[in-house]
């Protein structure tokens, strides 16, 4: 199917181009880091019970991380890319090979269990090398192991803001105030705990260095 794909008319392989560039948003929140930043932001918010910073801010602040983060991997796919459109103009070993890289790094990340399911759900014949392996393949592998890591980074977040919380809760329990909202009173002392450890930095630092 790939020598079929290389050997396409050059009108029909820039349509398929074409047709492949929508798909990047979607490769660039499900395929790199991306996914693992925003799920851990976002339960971040949940445990604080704040909404702020807004939503795109936070998107912004986990675009900037993902291209700081996948920095050489973008360096590396441009690099691979550019030989075979260089020497014969064709978009679809531009494109695979230009992939190879990303495929690299998504098989760093991944669990052994995720990928061994979905290559032995395809494949007869267990593959002799990653060489062998699809990126396609490793896609969907990466994004479960991706949840997954992302749900544990999450619910360590969690925790020390829970304990605050039903310490408050109990507090006013016992000095009968059963009206005043624990959440109100809690707020204030997760911000000023938040700020006194600089929880921005530890976590965005924890991010990135979970990547090397």
């Amino acid at each position: 199917m790939d020598s079929a794909l290389q050997n396409m008319n050059p009108v029909l392989q820039l349509l398929t181009v074409m047709t492949l560039f929508s798909l990047i948003p979607f490769v660039f929140c499900c395929m790199t880091c991306f996914l693992r930043f925003t799920i851990v932001f976002s339960l971040l918010k949940t445990a604080m019970g704040v909404q702020v910073p807004p939503s795109i801010v936070t998107l912004g602040l986990c675009m900037i991380l993902t291209f700081y983060t996948m920095g050489g991997v973008f360096q590396q796919m441009y690099e691979r890319g550019s030989i075979p459109y260089q020497k014969n103009q064709n978009l679809i070993m531009t494109i695979d090979e230009g992939s190879k890289p990303l495929k690299e790094f998504m098989l760093k990340q991944t669990r052994e269990n995720d990928l061994a399911f979905f290559v032995e759900l395809k494949r007869k014949a267990p593959p002799k090398s990653p060489d062998e392996i699809t990126i396609w393949e490793v896609a969907p592998a990466y994004i479960l192991s991706e949840l997954k890591t992302a749900f544990e980074i999450g619910f360590i977040v969690f925790v020390p803001f829970i304990v605050l919380d039903l310490v408050v809760a109990n507090i006013l329990l016992a000095l009968g105030m059963f009206m005043l909202s624990p959440t109100i009173i809690s707020l204030p002392f997760k911000l000023l705990i938040f700020i006194a450890v600089d929880g921005w930095a530890l976590i965005v630092q924890g991010l990135v260095q979970s990547y090397n």
